[in-house]
């Protein structure tokens, strides 16, 4: 546990949060028994493809308003 730790959490990725630590563990163990696909996790971590022309949505005044 603590070799796998260490490469997730080299001096250039120090900063991840426990949370963020305990779930890039998982995925990679569930990965590794065959639990998660690669395309799966593709598929949540890319972003869509925005044309260059395409119009940004507005945020109402109220977005951030703390119902």
């Amino acid at each position: 546990m603590f070799s796998q730790g260490r490469i997730l959490l080299s001096h250039l990725r120090n900063c991840l949060s426990v949370q963020s630590t305990r779930a890039a563990m998982c995925v990679g163990v569930w990965s590794s028994l065959g639990y998660v696909k690669d395309s799966d996790i593709k598929a949540v971590v890319t972003l869509p493809v925005v044309p260059a022309n395409a119009q940004e949505d507005r945020l109402t005044p109220v977005w951030d308003m703390v119902l």
